[in-house]
């Protein structure tokens, strides 16, 4: 199940193509991590298919379901028969972070309104079924001092809770710079202080970041 935190986003550009009533339509999805990115694809489609008919767009930037940051265009198609269906799509996904760019070479047949609407829609649910999958997760980082006796515990520990080892450092003690879900920290911090007895020195970061990962 997504959160905020951690959900499915789009693991690499993905295209599919079909025709339709003797008109091509070609589906491109990326992710999107913010909206100069979305717009930027958008811009990159465009520029590649500069000869089309249309290039129909939409974008979810943020976790799936997120209306905050979205947008879409028709591009030419009647009203809401491309730009509007394809956002609805993405916004029922279950997926984030997502662009997708419906271009279309018109063969000389008129879908109607439902037609248009079916094509463009059903274009994005394809690609999306499709595409390969990876995961937006937040991080953040920690620096953490522990004695020697407390690394084979370490050891053991990172694991469960997902840690990146980012460095570490053998002095006096050992420091370990570690990245982690940041959902995952408190319950990493409870686990080193229990394990060592209340002794090792944690310092969060102050600044989360993203991690990609892939499923």
């Amino acid at each position: 199940m997504s959160s905020p935190s951690r959900y499915p986003v789009p693991a690499a550009i993905h295209r599919i193509e079909e025709e339709i009533s003797h008109s091509r339509f070609i589906t491109t999805i990326a992710r999107a991590e913010t909206v100069d990115a979305a717009v930027a694809f958008v811009d990159q489609m465009r520029r590649e298919f500069d000869d089309a008919t249309h290039n129909c767009w939409a974008y979810v930037v943020g976790p799936p379901g997120d209306t905050g940051r979205v947008g879409m265009s028709d591009d030419g198609e009647p009203h809401g028969t491309a730009g509007r269906p394809m956002l609805a799509m993405l916004l029922h996904s279950g997926v984030g972070d997502v662009a997708a760019v419906v271009t279309r070479y018109y063969g000389g047949t008129k879908l109607g309104t439902g037609g248009l609407v079916r094509a463009y829609s059903g274009g994005v649910q394809k690609a999306l079924a499709a595409m390969p999958r990876g995961e937006h997760v937040e991080s953040t980082t920690m620096q953490i001092t522990v004695s020697y006796a407390a690394v084979s515990a370490m050891q053991q520990i990172f694991p469960a809770f997902e840690v990146d080892i980012v460095s570490q450092t053998y002095e006096a003690d050992v420091t370990y710079r570690v990245r982690l879900p940041g959902a995952r920290a408190a319950g990493l911090r409870a686990a080193v202080l229990d394990a060592t007895r209340g002794q090792a020195g944690i310092t969060p970061s102050s600044t989360p970041g993203s991690t990609p990962g892939s499923s």
